[in-house]
């Protein structure tokens, strides 16, 4: 077994540990020299990578266009829309001079005071103002609307307590920014990109998700709606795994965005915002992993199937090359992506540990007898069961696999989120339980200070109005008012 498995630290004595380790060992990333921020390997970065390709091709089925916008934000544009600006601004890192000079003894750098900006520039915590700022030069009759805008990018929000992908001062995501013309429309498509974001997480990252509205606290600052999508991770808590905003025309009166509608009167147009970040491989890496490193579904897996020869001596391995060649490269054909690794500087049992580490979905072995009987070792990564079976046929079966694991995947993800919702309807009850995870569907006043003080005594927050669960009148479990709706309350990464 690879040194790097024997070090992983069990789930059950330390989750959070347990998680770092993973992050580290699998090879999706480690610490930078700026504290806060990470460098995301190769193997990491091909996963998100093939996150980013199929959002990418779903957001331009809804019309989305791909465009950029600038990293550094005059700091007077966060300034025009207040609640924006109030939400931001403790995360918000400053460029302030604009020049380095060596120092008097010429053996290092240091900021010239000379060089310092006229106004300061802030690094993007994300971009509504400088694009609804840019939105004014390009929209002026109701002819230029919608306008739907994506940008892939990094942002700098500047954290003090950071963890690889779940939390770090700088990530990397995309932002979505619509401009409307009625409120209709731009309601419509925020919960329209809720929805792409819900069948993202569960048809390619098999991550069920509960999808809802965020209380008036926890809502994007600026935003009259924050619909999310929550994950539940292996060890109860939630993810918010990605937000989508009804802006309202908040940002098109701070920015004086205006069009002519078809009667020639201005109107302010409606908008809406929404992303998802490197956050969910987190999620990725929360659901579904195990004790013998990371469990990737199919769909995200950068090597869908590894192949790994056993031989004795160059002529075997000839004969064996022959063998799989042709049902590497059908399997190829079939869009399959495939690590054949007939390296010899390594040993098998380390290979096989490895690519358990790194998650592989599907691993197949042959060796001399197998050859011999037309055999070939087949195993799965999620179950870790193996059976040899016959090579005939085998492209297919794989296929079939694979198919079957995604679709486990999510089944067991989904079982254990279900079986993990609890009703409960009083307060000492969810006090103890809360400890211990879960999502819990309580009645709620809707007062801000109810809220407050659940957080307070327990550390844990409303995740949502959920739109799934029937909501039925009650009685709120910490004041005794009357409530309206059941929320989901968990502690949160």
């Amino acid at each position: 077994m690879a040194k790097e498995l024997k070090d992983l630290t069990k789930r059950a004595d330390n989750y959070s540990q347990w998680y770092n380790d993973l992050v580290v060992k699998a090879d999706l990333a480690e610490q930078s020299p700026v504290r806060g921020c990470m460098i995301i390997k190769p193997y990491g970065f091909a996963i998100w990578e093939k996150m980013k390709e199929q959002l990418d091709k779903m957001f331009k089925e809804t019309g989305a266009q791909n465009a950029y916008f600038p990293l550094l934000i005059p700091k007077s544009f966060l300034s025009r829309e207040a609640e924006h600006v109030k939400g931001f601004a403790k995360e918000c890192a400053v460029v302030t001079h604009y020049r380095l000079k060596s120092s008097e003894d010429g053996c290092s750098v240091e900021v010239d005071p000379a060089a310092r900006l006229d106004e300061e520039l802030v690094i993007r915590p994300t971009s509504e103002t400088i694009i609804w700022n840019t939105y004014k030069n390009w929209i002026h009759s109701w002819r230029d609307l919608p306008i739907m805008c994506n940008q892939w990018c990094n942002v700098m929000r500047w954290e003090m307590r950071t963890r690889p992908f779940l939390r770090t001062s700088e990530f990397l995501w995309q932002e979505g920014h619509t401009a409307h013309a009625t409120r209709e429309e731009a309601e419509e498509e925020a919960k329209k990109m809720l929805h792409v974001y819900a069948k993202f997480a569960e048809e390619w990252m098999a991550v069920p998700v509960v999808q809802g509205v965020k209380s008036e606290t926890e809502r994007f600052a600026g935003a009259l709606d924050t619909y999310t999508i929550e994950a539940m991770m292996q060890d109860g808590k939630a993810l918010q795994s990605g937000t989508s905003h009804f802006l309202g025309q908040n940002f098109a009166k701070s920015f004086d965005v205006t069009y002519l509608n078809k009667d020639n009167k201005p109107e302010y147009v409606w908008a809406t915002s929404w992303g998802v970040s490197t956050r969910l491989m987190g999620a990725l890496i929360m659901v579904h992993s195990d004790d013998n490193g990371l469990v990737l579904p199919p769909k995200l897996a950068p090597i869908q199937v590894v192949i790994i020869p056993i031989t004795k001596g160059a002529d075997q391995l000839q004969a064996i090359n022959a063998k799989l060649q042709p049902v590497i490269d059908r399997l190829r054909d079939m869009g399959i992506s495939v690590k054949y690794d007939d390296a010899d500087n390594k040993r098998p049992g380390f290979k096989f540990a490895d690519y358990e580490l790194k998650g592989v979905p599907v691993r197949l072995v042959m060796g001399g007898r197998d050859l011999e009987d037309n055999t070939i070792e087949i195993m799965r990564r999620d179950t870790l069961e193996k059976e040899s079976v016959s090579f005939d046929g085998i492209a297919e079966r794989v296929e079939g696999l694979l198919e079957d694991i995604q679709k486990n995947l999510l089944e067991k993800a989904k079982n254990y989120r279900d079986a993990h919702v609890y009703e409960c309807d009083n307060y000492e009850e969810f006090k103890e339980r809360i400890k211990d995870g879960g999502f819990y569907l309580c009645h709620w006043d809707g007062t801000p200070e109810t809220e407050a003080k659940i957080k307070e005594d327990t550390q844990a927050t409303i995740r949502c109005v959920p739109f799934a669960y029937e909501q039925t009148p009650g009685v709120d479990m910490v004041s005794g008012k009357p409530a309206k709706c059941r929320v989901i309350i968990a502690r949160s990464y």
